[in-house]
């Protein structure tokens, strides 16, 4: 049973772990709705599974799964990944799960944020999303974890932590009005530090270009390890993503973290600018309601979207011609780890990564 909680974490000397900590497991989410994922969710599926199979071999995966869906999914996820019937409206377990947090002693207890869909009525991308709400706590049940139930809307994308102390964020997702709009910013940096028990928020200023998440940070940059970040770049100048990049670096490397550390600071190249193909876009069903896909619009991608396991890291491959180089600086931030690459358009084309998609469980 979970039980709800009244406290805070950091009250109950709760953290938020790292991404690059110990892990017990990973959940994910089986992507269905054919209004976001063309050809039925068919090409989608495929890619989930690859990236399931690519992580089970270091945590455990477990699959939430619709019932409609839940036989051709077992079928095809290898036995070493879980399924668990569990109600969704999208497949972004990184956004509807929960935070796992960690205490004294091993302890583990989870925070229950508010979901609406990325800005609800204001700039949302589908309506209803009421199962995505109640899924994290039906994560934390099936874990067997408590949780703290908050009414502050949090995506777990638009978050990173160092584990020592520090949150790295955007403005333009959390100061979106479509988020918390009778919040300051010190309030909203309030909630961050008490739920995810921490010290000190980074804020850097956009997201990855035509992001649709509204900026998610997971999108542009990320901790390696306490006082490393990678950081999505592009020296074309005449290209949108350039200047936002510069402005991250520029603020990183201004920036001191919560134990007192200038940040070293590694570039990542981003893929060459994808547009959506006509084919692409018409493989989507268009219903009222959901942000419709259109051929032509420049998807969001970043090799700095990728799940950490335990020894190893499973990242997306996005173009031929920088996959390689990608590869090969996160390789050199992780030199613990194998470094693992899926093929990740179909996931890119519902609006997201591989981060996106995963939501570990620390050990």
């Amino acid at each position: 049973m979970s039980t709800v909680l009244g406290s805070t974490p950091k009250a109950d000397g709760f953290r938020m772990p790292a991404e690059f900590e110990p892990h017990a497991g990973c959940w994910m989410a089986w992507p269905e709705r054919p209004d976001n994922w063309r050809d039925g969710a068919a090409p989608a599926q495929r890619s989930y599974v690859e990236v399931a199979s690519a992580i089970s071999t270091a945590d455990p995966v477990t699959m939430a799964v619709s019932d409609a869906w839940f036989e051709r999914a077992r079928a095809a996820l290898p036995d070493s990944v879980r399924v668990v019937e569990v109600s969704t409206d999208d497949a972004w377990m990184r956004d509807i799960g929960p935070t796992l947090l960690v205490g004294d002693g091993g302890a583990r207890r989870g925070v229950d944020w508010r979901f609406n869909a990325w800005g609800g009525l204001e700039g949302g991308l589908y309506s209803p999303w009421d199962r995505d709400d109640r899924v994290a706590a039906k994560v934390l049940e099936v874990e067997g974890v408590d949780r703290y139930r908050v009414s502050f809307v949090l995506e777990g994308g638009s978050i990173h932590v160092d584990g020592e102390g520090t949150v790295l964020t955007t403005e333009e997702c959390l100061l979106n009005h479509n988020r918390n709009p009778e919040l300051s910013r010190e309030e909203i940096e309030r909630h961050l530090l008490d739920y995810l028990g921490a010290e000190k928020v980074l804020w850097l200023g956009q997201g990855v270009y035509e992001d649709e998440t509204d900026g998610h940070v997971d999108n542009l940059a990320c901790f390696a390890r306490p006082g490393v970040v990678l950081l999505t770049w592009t020296d074309d100048e005449s290209d949108p993503q350039h200047a936002i990049s510069v402005d991250a670096r520029r603020r990183l490397e201004a920036a001191v973290d919560a134990r007192g550390r200038g940040l070293e600071v590694i570039l990542v190249p981003a893929p060459a600018p994808a547009p959506v193909s006509a084919e692409e876009a018409a493989g989507v069903v268009s219903v009222e309601g959901t942000l419709p896909r259109l051929a032509g619009e420049r998807l969001a991608g970043s090799y700095v979207n990728f799940y950490v396991a335990d020894g190893r890291v499973v990242m997306p491959l996005l173009d031929e011609v920088r996959d390689e180089e990608a590869t090969a600086i996160i390789a050199g931030a992780f030199p613990d780890r194998e470094v693992v690459g899926i093929p990740a358009r179909e996931i890119l084309l519902g609006g997201g990564n591989i981060h996106c998609i995963t939501q570990q469980v620390p050990r």
